[in-house]
């Protein structure tokens, strides 16, 4: 872990979290509150991003959507922070605790009225390289990306997609052959910010 902390993207990025002041959502009286986790590992010297991609499920408004690990704060959540290794644990049999939480991001929220009304706090954290992952049923399938990847003009995209009649477009990155869009590519450009010389 600690080589992993002396990489110098991670190093840079973890320097930045924790001298930035994040910046809190404020919550509609019906919103949800949720959390989700940007987990990073060092695998050879190359830091990557863990993303998931969701079951389909016929309940989840993000249904098959590319993700990060997350969900909704339960009444025994102490805080977010426990909400986002909680759901990490359950939906991949990851625990956060036997890595290291290095900061969280801004809070953000959903910009399709269409969609519950949820604000979603994002943290980073980064694991041993050898983890291992076992998926949940609300998870279809897992992908560890090179950030230095994501940092590419050929990862990023496009997405148009309807809502409420209208074609509306997208900015987006490309993950093998699927598309990270919305909230997720939201918090993956926050990250990248960070990450970046």
């Amino acid at each position: 872990m600690q080589q992993a902390l002396q990489h110098a993207d991670v190093s840079r990025l973890a320097r930045r979290l924790a001298s930035r002041v994040s910046v809190d959502a404020s919550p509609l009286a019906e919103s949800r509150l949720a959390a989700v986790s940007a987990v990073l590992r060092v695998v050879d010297g190359t830091p990557e991003l863990l993303f998931i991609k969701r079951a389909e499920l016929a309940r989840d408004p993000w249904s098959g959507h590319m993700a990060f690990p997350g969900g909704r704060l339960e009444p025994g959540d102490a805080s977010l922070e426990v909400t986002a290794v909680r759901e990490t644990r359950e939906e991949l049999a990851l625990d956060l605790t036997q890595g290291r939480m290095l900061g969280r991001l801004d809070d953000l929220a959903p910009r399709n009225p269409s969609l519950p009304p949820i604000i979603i706090r994002p943290f980073v954290a980064i694991v041993e390289p050898d983890v291992t992952l076992t998926p949940s049923e609300e998870v279809a399938a897992t992908f560890w990306v090179p950030l230095a990847q994501l940092q590419q003009d050929q990862s990023q995209a496009e997405y148009a997609v309807e809502i409420n009649g209208h074609r509306a477009t997208f900015p987006a990155f490309r993950v093998e052959q699927h598309i990270v869009w919305g909230l997720t590519e939201r918090i993956v450009r926050q990250l990248l910010t960070l990450v970046s010389p």
